[in-house]
């Protein structure tokens, strides 16, 4: 299943990012904790490193992701160059207030009290970006949302007499190439319902909690999991949560709804959908796919 989500305001909003950057110290990149690379845009990075800007790598919601993963995720972003990554949670003020620190070390030529360092929060719909940002002002100045991208403009706050942010709106890109990075954004609510469908998503969530999550999934639901495959898992949600259609077959729609909205809510527990291996793994396999036969 292709995914494309692409709403007509991004492209306005990457062209307005990428006049901004020329004036702007540090970028503050947001992405889920539970799925950094899935979540990372490949034009933030095109947009940063044209302009040979640094980036903080906020991995956000990292109270709802396996902290063993995340530690993981850490170490591989910390070794690259330009790049200071840290996991918060949006809603934890004292791991946010942090921030600006971090980014003054990424730009030290903006500690002669001088000028402000500017900074630019940038990330996809739907990571904590407007959770976040008024966490940083101290005061509710980004309209928050659980349906992705709420912010729809660029907007500039003042955090502090040495610091300034620029807020920008959610950005994704036109063409998600890999398919199972657009059902792992889906999965955790960055593309709208409009460009999915729940079933095939809640499908390859429970694929994936099979594999490395079963435990969680027999403890949420309460029935044994060894043996079935992921369509199963879904059957056995709408038969554990009385989700009957009329004949009696399980009203697999409604569960799918409830397998997503648990693990989005954390109530599943702390679970990642990639890890760095895991996404190596992939991009391997990806590259060693044939390409499809054309007709002469």
């Amino acid at each position: 299943m292709a995914i494309q989500w692409f709403p007509g305001h991004m492209t306005s909003a990457r062209k307005k990012a990428a006049e901004t950057m020329a004036s702007i110290d540090v970028v503050i990149e947001v992405v889920d904790a539970r799925l950094p690379e899935a979540s990372t845009n490949p034009m933030v990075r095109e947009l940063r490193l044209h302009r040979q800007r640094p980036c903080l790598k906020v991995l956000n919601k990292s109270d709802l992701a396996d902290p063993a993963v995340t530690k993981a995720w850490l170490a591989y972003y910390n070794k690259q160059s330009g790049v200071k990554a840290v996991a918060i949670s949006s809603k934890n003020a004292g791991e946010v207030s942090r921030l600006p620190s971090l980014c003054q070390s990424l730009a030290p030529h903006r500690n002669d009290n001088i000028k402000q360092l500017r900074m630019m929060i940038m990330g996809i719909p739907n990571v904590g970006k407007s959770t976040l940002m008024n966490a940083l002002v101290k005061r509710k100045i980004a309209k928050v949302g659980d349906e992705p991208a709420v912010t729809k403009s660029q907007q500039i706050h003042q955090i502090s007499v040495r610091h300034a942010i620029v807020d920008t709106p959610g950005l994704m890109w036109p063409k998600i190439e890999h398919e199972s990075d657009g059902l792992m954004l889906a999965a955790s609510h960055a593309i709208g319902r409009n460009a999915v469908i729940d079933e095939e998503v809640a499908v390859f969530l429970a694929g994936l909690l099979l594999k490395r999550y079963p435990a969680l999934l027999s403890a949420r639901y309460g029935f044994p999991v060894e043996g079935i495959d992921a369509v199963a898992v879904v059957e056995g949600v709408a038969k554990r949560r009385a989700l009957v259609m009329r004949g009696g077959e399980p009203d697999f729609e409604k569960a799918s709804a409830v397998l997503l909205q648990d693990y989005r809510d954390g109530k599943l527990g702390r679970i990642s959908l990639e890890t760095p291996e895991t996404r190596a793994a992939m991009i391997a396999a990806s590259v060693e796919r044939p390409a499809p036969e054309t007709a002469d």
